[in-house]
């Protein structure tokens, strides 16, 4: 008789006041919900091993957020190991934050987030200069604070993740592959070496898009019992980033996708959405480009002489995000329609939990003196006080002095990455925003029939870019926009290799 459970649960993080929505430099007060956010939890376990992934509507997964949840799992008398569970975000830039969000440790100094680049601000500010909030977050009693959201937050995900496991039963699954067209590269590369995320490409100095798309989905149908449909899992390189500028709170297209799917399969269905690597990825077609319908007060998406073309709708706006809900949506009933293999009812389970120490990438004493020359020429010459405006146009010379205070005290940075096999199928964490060409090589090596890959997991280290991609600079690539360059990235495709390949022996 089979040992293999599963088991699902779904929990709302929707706040129940305004709060500040996170993944821009700009500071934006949420109005309305568009749709409710929640956090999805999939439980399974095979004798004595287990795992829960619980799948986040936020921009990512701090530390210390995995930490609060793991501390209210502690003790819990259903035998769930805190260890265990998986926490990732889809990154939407319409969710909430909370205390701690940035990184590892705030007071080490290891995140660079709009909140930091402000304390940093506000630390090289001259005399008669102050840093304005304009929206006064803090006095005002109808914005949600930092820290209650982080106990909202961390109380439903471990009350997802312990309700997954009550949950478990008899079950199954089919892991399936289809394609749906939503995540493309966000860096143009221009006749000069540079690079630009969001950069025009309606000029003779652009050259390519630096670098490729993955269409592929990764997909597990899961079935109780009886054989019947209870939940999907679908893996896609591409965060949520549709509506990332707008004024509401939002799964984005996976919401949109959710709906759809509870409309044709039942309003019973459970979706896990897995952010695949996807680092330098988003919906936008930069060389297709349609202008926003509306203002996004974002000047790096600024077009002089936009051209009206014929394509996709907007990415940046409700429309698009309708779109790209809908091809995921689409493409998961189409490949259940076709017909699946077998279920696995007696899957091969194994969990491990590797603490990789990867190397730290390091500043210049160069571009430390230029960081501070140049935020001091800044702060000298701008008129009255300082805002966010100002935070985000010295974040990189900002981010350059954050790293240099803390490559004094390490070298290293250690992450925890979960790796998997379930059946037939591999999977892999990792805490990054990871470029997709590293996503490719473990996909393209890997020894497993199917990889799954999650990143913003268990951890929010930042950006981790291609060499080229740091040749070619700007925001994604900066050494402010990720603790971890491209030697680290090459090591995590190493060690997550041979982690899978020690679950999958060659010729099994």
């Amino acid at each position: 008789m089979s040992q293999f459970r599963i088991g699902w649960a779904e929990h709302s993080i929707t706040p129940e006041k305004k709060v500040s929505l996170v993944g821009q430099f700009a500071e934006r007060i949420s109005e309305y919900v568009e749709k409710p956010l929640t956090v999805t939890a999939l439980a399974v376990s095979s004798g004595k091993e287990q795992a829960v992934f619980c799948s986040c509507d936020l921009v990512c997964i701090s530390v210390t957020l995995v930490d609060a949840v793991r501390g209210k799992l502690a003790g819990n008398p259903l035998g769930l190991d805190p260890m265990k569970v998986i926490i990732s975000a889809i990154h939407t830039h319409t969710g909430p934050g909370y205390q701690g969000r940035g990184s590892h440790a705030m007071d080490r100094g290891r995140s660079f987030t709009p909140s930091s680049s402000r304390a940093l601000l506000e630390r090289e500010l001259p005399a008669g200069k102050r840093y304005v909030e304009s929206a006064n977050i803090a006095a005002n009693p109808e914005i949600a604070g930092d820290a209650e959201l982080l106990e909202f937050l961390s109380g439903e995900i471990a009350g997802a993740a312990l309700d997954a496991w009550k949950n478990r039963a008899e079950g199954s699954f089919v892991n399936a592959f289809g394609r749906a067209p939503v995540g493309m590269c966000r860096r143009a590369s221009y006749s000069d070496g540079s690079a630009q995320m969001w950069g025009d490409t309606n000029t003779a100095c652009f050259t390519q898009v630096e670098g490729g798309n993955d269409s592929g989905i990764e997909l597990l149908y899961v079935f109780d019992g009886e054989r019947k449909l209870t939940g999907v899992v679908a893996n896609l390189a591409c965060p949520a980033q549709c509506v990332q500028h707008r004024l509401f709170v939002s799964p984005d297209f996976w919401g949109e996708a959710k709906m759809l799917l509870r409309r044709h399969f039942g309003e019973s269905l459970f979706l896990l959405p897995l952010c695949s690597a996807a680092g330098d990825q988003c919906p936008v077609d930069l060389v297709r480009w349609v202008e926003p319908e509306s203002d996004v007060h974002d000047p790096n998406i600024t077009r002089a002489h936009p051209r009206r073309r014929k394509a996709d709708p907007s990415m940046f706006d409700l429309s698009g995000m309708r779109k790209a809900g809908k091809r995921i949506a689409n493409e998961i009933i189409e490949v259940y329609n076709e017909g699946l293999d077998e279920p696995q009812t007696d899957p091969v389970l194994v969990h491990e939990i590797h603490r990789m120490q990867l190397p730290l990438r390091r500043t210049t004493l160069s571009e430390i003196a230029r960081a501070k020359r140049e935020i001091h020429d800044y702060l000298r010459d701008v008129p009255g006080d300082v805002d966010y405006n100002d935070a985000a146009h010295l974040q990189i010379h900002l981010g350059t002095l954050r790293r240099a205070e803390l490559q004094e005290k390490t070298d290293i940075v250690e992450i925890e990455s979960h790796v998997l096999r379930l059946g037939t199928i591999a999977i892999a964490s990792n805490p990054f925003e990871l470029f997709l060409d590293y996503g490719n090589q473990i996909k393209a090596r890997s020894n497993a029939e199917q990889t799954f890959l999650i990143q913003l997991a268990n951890g929010s280290e930042g950006y981790l870019p291609t060499e080229k991609a740091e040749q070619g600079g700007h925001y994604s690539a900066f050494v402010a926009s990720g603790l971890v360059g491209h030697q680290g990235g090459d090591q995590l495709v190493r060690d997550t290799l041979e982690a899978i390949r020690g679950l999958f022996p060659d010729g099994e």
